[in-house]
């Protein structure tokens, strides 16, 4: 699997985040969380995720837009190791549930320990 994040892997259908919200599990890692539903899709694609930023703690979308900016490029770095072994579809959405403006290293760090603790409650 490549370091990309193509149209093809994001979430964009409304029925399946619904369903998403409605039927899927859900793994935490403060400030991130994760929610996840096994599912198929048409295209090859192993996830479609989706990042999410609450506009209550983050009034301005310049500071959502650049802390969801930051959840995608860590996905991007970091989804190669974890789905490699992985053969069945998920859907995936990740939230930021912080109140703070978070730096890289520590958007990283945790979606590494998020995508552990995925990884552990599927096995």
């Amino acid at each position: 699997m490549n370091f990309t994040y193509n149209k093809k892997e994001k979430l964009k259908s409304k029925k399946l985040i619904d369903q998403l919200f409605t039927e899927g599990q859900s793994v935490s890692a403060f400030p991130l969380r994760l929610v996840f539903l096994e599912t198929t899709f048409d295209d090859n694609v192993i996830a479609k995720t989706g990042v999410s930023v609450s506009k209550r703690y983050f009034k301005t979308a310049v500071d959502r837009n650049r802390i969801k900016r930051l959840l995608r490029e860590s996905y991007r770095l970091n989804k190669a190791g974890f789905f490699n072994n992985i053969t069945t579809q998920y859907a995936f959405m990740i939230l930021y549930i912080g109140k703070e403006k978070p730096t890289f290293t520590l958007v990283e760090n945790k979606m590494k320990i998020l995508f552990d603790k995925f990884s552990s409650k599927i096995s």
